[in-house]
């Protein structure tokens, strides 16, 4: 059977990454996920402490994000499916950037998120080939195209 690659991108203050992993694996299906760096202090850092600091935030900033890039421009180009979370808490605009180049590249995308950001979010939900409120639904869609079983 074929292991399907699927990128978990979107909010990092909530368990909805944790909750598709274990769905998906309490039903065995093959499944591999990958993710950007979940961790944000190292996320913002990793630019600078590796490459050297910046007095000026734009160029601190802009060495962390091409350094992510690497990682996410590989990981998303390798996978099978896109999935991608916003929460209402903060303004994802890497998520909504993830979104678009899953897009732009012909991934399948899943969009995830609460029906109160349905507005702001149109545009990627036009995107997406499916658009869920939970994790859950996210373990039922890969099931489905998994396996190609219903469950009525």
């Amino acid at each position: 059977m074929t292991t399907w690659r699927v990128y978990l991108s979107g909010e990092i203050h909530t368990d909805w990454r944790d909750r598709i992993m274990e769905g998906t694996s309490a039903l065995k299906l093959p499944v591999e996920f990958s993710s950007p760096v979940t961790d944000h202090d190292a996320s913002d850092d990793c630019g600078a402490t590796i490459l050297g600091g910046e007095d000026n935030k734009f160029w601190y900033d802009h060495k962390g994000a091409k350094v992510n890039a690497i990682r996410t421009r590989t990981l998303l180009e390798k996978a099978d499916i896109v999935v991608v979370r916003f929460g209402d808490k903060y303004k994802q605009w890497n998520a909504a950037f993830d979104a678009g180049y899953a897009a732009a590249l012909g991934k399948s995308l899943i969009v995830v998120h609460d029906p109160s950001l349905t507005h702001p979010l149109k545009e990627v939900d036009a995107a997406a080939l499916a658009v869920a409120e939970t994790s859950e639904q996210v373990v039922d869609i890969l099931k489905y195209v998994i396996l190609g079983k219903l469950d009525r």
